[in-house]
């Protein structure tokens, strides 16, 4: 069976085609409107999403070389997400299952992000912990089977990937800012500075204390000296993506030692960081986990985990129907 998958969650319009659990196609539009603004306009990203999501599912059939009237199921991004956003991806698929005549499949974006591991070796044993960082999420997941995950952390604020965003704009670079800290950070001494963390209580996260921190970290520096973030720049993105990287593998080495779970997994678009990667792996070498770590193109939004996803419900006659309408907060 053809599974077409749509993701429209944020500011990336993306259409992927499943068959038999196989990645056939993997289409993504970027939306370059946001630079300019410094972050994410939803207004603007529901206008670019009506203007690439035909272009793009289409592209995604002629890569798959699947001709639309052989699909058996349209899946779409249920939530969470921008409501402008997802409404886009959600009537698209509504209407295409209709005139199809075959029916659907809604997906939760977080729960791709997890399953996403399983559309290439190596694929990690239930159960597993899975450290997921994507947009304004923060979590820690036991994940027991393709579809039963649990929350065991997650923040009570911000997330790590507005952090890192919140910090990017601080030293006044451009959107999106979290890979540019990463790119500097390349170059910097990670001990440089040091910043405080919030220790929450268990295995959750806070990221709005250290967000306050650099702030007046930064300008009691600017202060002193109008030229010290840029020439420290390299130093300051080292130390902080340190610190926020700490603070995630510090909950996350403490949840493995409370469940016995030596699987450990990363996703989101945070899992792309360079910093995040080798210091999880290091992190696993000293423990003694099994470490999985998606490709990038399959870390930052993609419609390829949406349609992985989709499969296992297909497999289980998860559908919905075209009453389905999108769920913002998940």
């Amino acid at each position: 069976m053809h599974i077409l998958a749509i993701e429209s969650s944020c500011d990336e319009t993306c259409a992927a085609v499943i068959s038999e659990g196989k990645i056939r196609s993997n289409v993504v539009a970027t939306q370059e409107v946001h630079r300019k603004y410094g972050g994410v306009v939803p207004e603007l990203a529901s206008r670019a999403h009506q203007q690439n999501i035909i272009p793009v599912v289409a592209q995604a059939l002629t890569d798959a070389a699947v001709d639309k009237r052989q699909l058996g199921v349209v899946a779409f991004t249920r939530g969470p997400g921008l409501l402008g956003s997802l409404l886009v991806g959600t009537s698209f698929a509504k209407a295409f299952a209709l005139a199809l005549g075959i029916p659907l499949i809604d997906v939760n974006h977080l729960q791709a992000h997890v399953l996403a591991h399983f559309i290439e070796e190596p694929r990690p044993q239930f159960p597993f912990l899975c450290l997921t960082v994507s947009g304004g999420h923060t979590q820690i997941v036991r994940v027991s089977d393709y579809l039963t995950m649990e929350i065991i952390g997650q923040t009570q604020d911000d997330a790590v990937g507005e952090a890192f965003d919140k910090t990017a704009k601080l030293l006044d670079l451009p959107y999106p800012g979290g890979p540019l800290i990463d790119r500097h950070a390349q170059a910097g001494n990670p001990h440089a500075f040091v910043f405080p963390d919030v220790d929450m209580p268990g295995l959750n996260f806070s990221f709005s204390g250290i967000k306050t921190a650099f702030l007046y970290f930064l300008r009691d520096h600017r202060r002193q000296d109008p030229e010290f973030v840029a020439r420290h720049l390299d130093d300051i993105c080292a130390s902080i993506q340190h610190t926020l990287i700490r603070i995630l593998l510090e909950k996350l080495r403490k949840a493995a030692h409370q469940t016995g779970i030596r699987e450990i997994a990363i996703a989101g678009g945070v899992s792309a960081n360079s910093g995040l990667r080798r210091m999880v792996r290091e992190e696993g070498e000293r423990e003694g986990w099994q470490v999985y770590i998606p490709k990038l193109e399959y870390c930052t939004d993609n419609a390829a985990m949406i349609a992985m996803a989709a499969h296992f419900k297909a497999l289980r006659g998860e559908f919905c129907g075209q009453d389905t309408g999108p769920l913002p907060r998940g």
